[in-house]
């Protein structure tokens, strides 16, 4: 079938999610992917382009992956769906919940199969409420999180995130959900605030902010390692360390939102070690399964699950689970992936490249349009503006972004735009070489857009 026709038919029948939908309803030049191999894909007329962001932050053995695929075609003619609900289970569900534990910061643990990482912060919500209630903690039911975070956007998880485009007509954040600064010292720090000052700040405005509400009130803190889709935002150095303290002080459990950063995405394993936090449970999705079937898991130590079982005991049942939690195909490629990721060194190549990586994402800060490129690992975040001085960025905000986003398309490189910062999160198993190209396309791109934007 033709791109046109295709495309077509796209904005006849196709709802598409996070997306501008008047503008794509006009748009004439849809990008419709055809098939992937390594960290390239190809659109239906056969171009290619270089997938600068793993897909959604996902795909990170990249495309064309044919182990993924046997493991999904064997598992599905084996035993192709069973449920987890009352008592039942199966050996792919059991065998990843195990290595799972294994891989985590903790000796004992359990794991709770979902989708998406939106239903799996959902899931920590509901695990939190379930578990104060059993201790008799029943006024413990606020979630505090950050401006910029996101954490997904069911109405739990959209009520943590922090951006105004998952909140406006959705009559949301719901009451219960507190968000605190971004960790951003390029916008946030006052003048002439050293960065140290400026995490003391935010320490000391989260510890108000218990105060004001009463840490008896509050559930859990949640929070990303780094800020993905609010941006690509590192935080300073002592930003958890500082940020734990306080939560440490009034007893309040840190959940890790791990689903942008897990499995070697900022050059460790989990990017709660990068970044010094101590997570009390985890989220993770996405490099679960590398992304080729949909999978999530809320993982908690035994000392919070114990009430839960005891719990679920006293009224007959944990009234809590989907459909497709710990599907067996699903499982099984996850399976797969994690034995990939292993046996390939993939953690290690990773953390390798991602040093070239960020050398490459440090030289864009001599663009005139470029205030800020940071990055760790293998994902960066590279901020436009107006002003470099001022740090003022575009009217409308967004404009710009686009643009350069369109530019990228045009030269063979697929990023994403956020308002005006440009996110690449190439798959994991990228090569110096590829590297090489991902940024000379991006500059290319970036000096040919400054001409119109500047």
């Amino acid at each position: 079938m033709s791109l046109k026709k295709l495309a077509k038919i796209d904005q006849t029948n196709l709802f598409h999610p996070i997306t501008n939908l008047k503008s794509h309803a006009e748009d004439e030049d849809i990008l419709i992917l055809d098939k992937g191999e390594g960290v390239y894909v190809y659109d239906t007329n056969g171009k290619k382009y270089l997938e600068g962001l793993a897909g959604l932050w996902c795909t990170s053995l990249g495309y064309g992956v044919q182990e993924l695929a046997d493991a999904a075609s064997e598992q599905m003619a084996k035993l192709g769906y069973a449920s987890l609900f009352t008592s039942k289970s199966h050996e792919p569900a059991i065998r990843l919940a195990e290595k799972l534990i294994d891989m985590s910061p903790y000796n004992n643990g359990k794991v709770f199969f979902g989708n998406s990482g939106s239903d799996a912060n959902d899931t920590q919500l509901k695990i939190f409420t379930y578990y104060n209630n059993a201790l008799g903690n029943t006024k413990k039911k606020k979630i505090i999180s950050r401006l910029k975070g996101y954490h997904g956007v069911t109405v739990a998880s959209a009520s943590m995130t922090g951006l105004p485009a998952q909140h406006k007509l959705f009559d949301l954040p719901a009451e219960g959900f507190s968000h605190i600064d971004t960790p951003h010292y390029y916008h946030g720090a006052k003048d002439n605030e050293s960065e140290s000052e400026f995490v003391q700040r935010l320490a000391n405005n989260l510890d108000s902010l218990i105060y004001k509400e009463g840490s008896e009130n509050i559930a859990a803190m949640i929070a990303e390692p780094l800020m993905g889709a609010g941006g690509v935002i590192i935080p300073p150095k002592d930003y958890f360390p500082a940020i734990q303290s306080v939560l440490d002080k009034y007893s309040i459990p840190l959940i890790d939102d791990e689903v942008v950063c897990a499995f070697g995405r900022t050059g460790n394993v989990w990017g709660a070690e990068t970044f010094d936090m101590k997570p009390s449970s985890i989220t993770i999705a996405k490099a679960l399964s590398s992304g080729y079937l949909p999978i999530s898991a809320v993982i908690i130590p035994d000392e919070i699950y114990e009430p839960v079982r005891d719990a679920s005991g006293d009224i007959g049942i944990f009234g809590h689970g989907y459909t497709y939690s710990g599907h067996p195909v699903a499982c099984a490629v996850a399976i797969k992936t994690l034995e990939i990721y292993e046996r390939d060194n993939i953690f290690q190549h990773a953390a390798s490249m991602g040093d070239y990586f960020q050398t490459r994402v440090n030289k864009l800060n001599s663009f005139d349009s470029v205030g800020e490129a940071r990055g760790v690992g293998l994902i960066c975040g590279i901020e436009l503006v107006s002003n470099k001085t001022t740090k003022k960025g575009f009217d409308p905000m967004g404009s710009a972004g686009r643009v350069v986003a369109k530019a990228c398309q045009d030269e063979g490189l697929i990023v994403r735009a956020i308002g005006d910062v440009l996110a690449m999160c190439p798959p994991l198993i990228i090569t110096k070489k590829e590297i090489d190209e991902m940024f000379d396309m991006f500059e290319i791109a970036l000096t040919k857009a400054e001409e119109v934007i500047l």
